[in-house]
């Protein structure tokens, strides 16, 4: 990639016309929609993508009914939180490649803290803290009104394409601080 297409990312259209030049902010945004809307769990939950870039997802599950696991309580469903930590933690590993490729959860560990309050949204952070050729490391909270107060955190691993990881790296977006060392521009 030269100077003048740093900080851009040369696309296909759908049609497999000409390439088109994406930041990597309207490439994140890109990605949340297709996950959110592509999934029929993240449909039919609402998920909605509220930040995307720089490794970091934040996503929200709007509170109703029909996502409570106890009616007395009015507490969303447990199942509702675990989907909603490893969608976000998925986003968070697009978010950090420099490529589409394909993922798949290799293992999801939630510690749920407390039960979400009643009547209130919950929202996710995920942040892929590490990646390798073939592998993507995830740290995420979910939580209702404070991040500090999370009502479970998660720790995840995703399995990236193989066919993806033979460029020998050519997936890893570099990071802020090596893109810093280079004045932006891509080596």
């Amino acid at each position: 990639m030269t100077g003048a297409e740093t900080g851009s990312h040369f696309r296909r259209h759908a049609l497999g016309a000409k390439p088109i030049r994406m930041s990597d902010h309207e490439q994140s945004k890109l990605i949340a929609t297709a996950m959110n809307e592509g999934s029929p769990q993240a449909k039919a939950l609402g998920f909605a993508t509220l930040q995307i870039g720089d490794a970091v997802a934040v996503l929200k599950v709007p509170y109703r009914p029909e996502i409570v696991g106890d009616p007395e309580t009015g507490v969303i469903a447990g199942g509702v939180v675990t989907t909603l930590l490893d969608h976000a933690s998925g986003q968070a590993v697009h978010a950090a490649l420099d490529t589409w490729t394909s993922i798949a959860t290799l293992d999801l560990r939630i510690d749920y803290m407390r039960a979400a309050e009643p009547g209130l949204d919950v929202m996710a952070r995920a942040h892929c803290y590490k990646l390798t050729r073939s592998v993507a490391f995830v740290r995420a909270v979910a939580y209702d009104r404070d991040p500090e107060d999370p009502i479970a955190t998660g720790q995840a691993t995703f399995m990236l394409d193989s066919s993806a990881g033979k460029k020998a790296g050519a997936n890893l977006k570099p990071s802020r601080e090596q893109r810093a060392k280079t004045g932006g521009v891509d080596q």
